[in-house]
């Protein structure tokens, strides 16, 4: 296992998504210094909290763990942007952040 190769991916995704460290570690029910540490590749994690980080970052374990993230054939996001200029992606990708941002936002508020 490359942990320091999955710490880097997993910090990557959560700055990407806005979250500071302490909000990630709250959102994942650890200590923010053993966020540090995942990310640092110090230390490793437990399943049951690679499924909370996969769930909470929207990536799947499979990329976390081994770097591969094959879109799937039947997957109509992917299908869409698979047509898209490079510049089309890139607006999609920011309406995308801000959308998942947004709804982080409401899943947090009462």
């Amino acid at each position: 296992m490359d942990w320091i190769a999955i710490g880097s991916r997993i910090r990557k995704q959560r700055e990407y998504l806005g979250y500071t460290r302490e909000q990630f570690a709250e959102l994942l029910e650890v200590t923010p210094k053993f966020c540090s540490d995942i990310e640092l590749g110090v230390k490793g994690m437990s399943v049951p909290t690679l499924c909370k980080i996969s769930s909470t970052l929207r990536l799947t374990t499979d990329y976390i763990l081994f770097g591969r993230a094959e879109a799937q054939a039947d997957d109509p996001i992917s299908l869409l942007l698979h047509s898209c200029t490079n510049t089309e992606r890139e607006y999609a990708e920011s309406l995308l952040k801000t959308f998942l941002l947004a709804m982080n936002t409401k899943k947090d508020s009462p």
